[in-house]
């Protein structure tokens, strides 16, 4: 971001300011505690934008859709969530998991990763609706509905 912005001739301390919200939004960086230091209003704002992007109706959609153009498996009983993940196993392309477990893997921490109340508030909804899904997505896996 910093070369093109650059290349537009943008304003040098405005591209710190972007660069640094880039930087800070990552949902890896919160996994690898990475010690940086508070985050602005901007990157919080960013932060969460990016985060609700990721769940409700829009992130399972999101969900299913990424791991189909990996050829992830669907689901799989007999592969647990790794719901204590390092930034290292998250990154790891190699460990292959089925599309539910990334509800647990990331999906169902963003609520509580939020930094804004806004968020907070819109999050909730949309955390809820993802468990309801996912609820459902059993019985049915099951051939209980």
């Amino acid at each position: 971001a910093r070369a093109w912005l650059t290349s537009l001739s943008y304003d040098p301390a405005k591209i710190d300011t972007v660069a640094q919200i880039i930087e800070g939004v990552g949902f890896k960086n919160e996994l690898a505690k990475k010690d940086i230091s508070p985050p602005s209003k901007e990157t919080c704002i960013v932060q969460d934008a990016d985060r609700l992007d990721a769940i409700g109706a829009i992130g399972i959609a999101r969900c299913f859709s990424y791991g189909g153009s990996r050829n992830r498996p669907l689901y799989d009983p007999e592969i647990p969530a790794r719901e204590n993940i390092s930034k290292q196993d998250y990154m790891d392309q190699k460990q292959v998991s089925p599309t539910v477990n990334h509800f647990y893997e990331k999906l169902f921490k963003l609520k509580g990763m939020m930094k804004t109340e806004a968020g907070r508030r819109m999050a909730e909804s949309r955390h809820e609706y993802m468990k309801t899904f996912l609820d459902r997505f059993y019985l049915e896996w099951e051939g209980k509905a």
